[in-house]
């Protein structure tokens, strides 16, 4: 009997659903770089299961009998920490699911209806087979490092800020000097931007952002972080205006693109067909803001597998826009940004925790810069 290649990504298959996990194992054994070694019908199955055999890959319901797969998770991460895709139709609506699922260590999550799901599985089965193969190349003692630093820091110091905003002039909107930072993300992504967005002051540019995500969880995610971090967060509707302070997140499945109306930027949100096997898609988003702000932006690209984005950065920088990309050091999945860099579409590599300030920083000079004394007007 021949042996199987090593290379081979082991998946375990946890769902209480017969069907789903004959359907599951059928999607991904189809890949020949996929491998199904068990399946299980709740986690005390499942334990069993890794008492014999440690896959590289875990799908995971979240609806099952005996013990939820929240409580399931919480455990594997304590005492087995693996790569975890949750497979659910309960965090389907993008509620409280989404975000336990997150903080429990989940790698990525994928929304299953409620009815007709082994069709939906089957239409959906390259993005299933893509999440398993970013999952397998996360690095999950990097994620639950990120997740432990921000839960032993210590909580901000409330002012009377969280009651009422501090009095200050509206900036001024100016033709030259409107910026507008545009970010692209995906595995690992969610909690990369928590750091980013937590680190990033009330004053900064306004923040356009991608991040792969299924239809109705980003207004949950959205909302989450918009009540952790200064600025304000919230998912883009059609029209949003592009302001200081604030960032607009596109919505899942809807492709976001930056526009100009005179002086001012906003984003306009739009259906389409997957660009670089996404939508919404980095790549995108990173076009529209070469065409629209030029060398008034600053892209950004974050963790996460595949290529999205490298094209649309190489665009910005070739437009005047400065660009940079996550350092490998703090990446869960060194994908994007590779390919950002390979192509030459990158000023600057920095490490998460200082990409805010050095976003910060390249705003300033692109401000300082603007307007030469010898080309001021007479």
């Amino acid at each position: 009997m021949s042996s199987v290649p090593k290379s081979r990504i082991k998946v375990l298959v946890i769902d209480d659903s017969a069907s789903v996990r004959q359907t599951m194992t059928d999607i991904l054994t189809e890949d020949p770089d996929i491998e199904v070694v068990g399946t299980a019908g709740d986690p005390y199955i499942a334990a069993r299961r890794l008492s014999q055999v440690v896959p590289d890959v875990i799908t995971l319901d979240i609806e099952m009998p005996r013990m939820d797969g929240i409580t399931f998770l919480h455990k594997l991460m304590d005492q087995h920490p693996l790569p975890v895709v949750i497979c659910s139709s309960l965090a389907a609506d993008g509620t409280q699911a989404l975000t336990q699922a997150l903080e429990a260590g989940a790698v990525t999550v994928i929304a299953k209806p409620v009815t007709g799901t082994r069709q939906f599985l089957l239409e959906s089965s390259i993005s299933i087979r893509d999440a398993v193969k970013a999952a397998a190349q996360a690095d999950v003692a990097r994620f639950r490092a990120l997740r432990r630093s921000l839960a032993d820091a210590p909580a901000p110091k409330l002012t009377a800020d969280v009651m009422v905003p501090p009095p200050h002039a509206r900036a001024k909107i100016a033709k030259t000097t409107d910026k507008v930072v545009c970010v692209g993300a995906s595995t690992g992504g969610t909690e990369a931007l928590r750091i980013l967005l937590q680190d990033m002051p009330q004053d900064c540019p306004g923040v356009v952002i991608v991040q792969h995500m299924p239809e109705h969880f980003t207004r949950a995610f959205a909302d989450r972080l918009n009540s952790l971090c200064a600025i304000g967060v919230k998912e883009a509707r059609d029209g949003d205006p592009v302001l200081r302070g604030h960032a607009l997140i596109a919505p899942g499945n809807h492709h976001m693109l930056l526009r100009r109306d005179g002086a001012r930027y906003s984003v306009q949100i739009k259906e389409g067909p997957l660009v670089s096997r996404h939508r919404p898609s980095v790549d995108v988003l990173f076009r529209s803001a070469a065409s629209a702000a030029g060398a008034n932006a600053i892209g950004v690209i974050l963790t996460g597998m595949g290529d999205d984005g490298a094209r649309g950065l190489l665009e910005m920088h070739g437009a005047g826009a400065l660009t940079m990309a996550e350092d490998e050091s703090t990446c869960i999945v060194f994908g994007m940004p590779k390919e950002a860099i390979a192509a030459g579409a990158v000023d600057r590599v920095v490490p998460l925790n200082r990409m805010a300030r050095e976003i910060m920083r390249g705003y300033a000079e692109m401000n300082a810069s603007l307007i030469h004394p010898q080309e001021m007007p007479r």
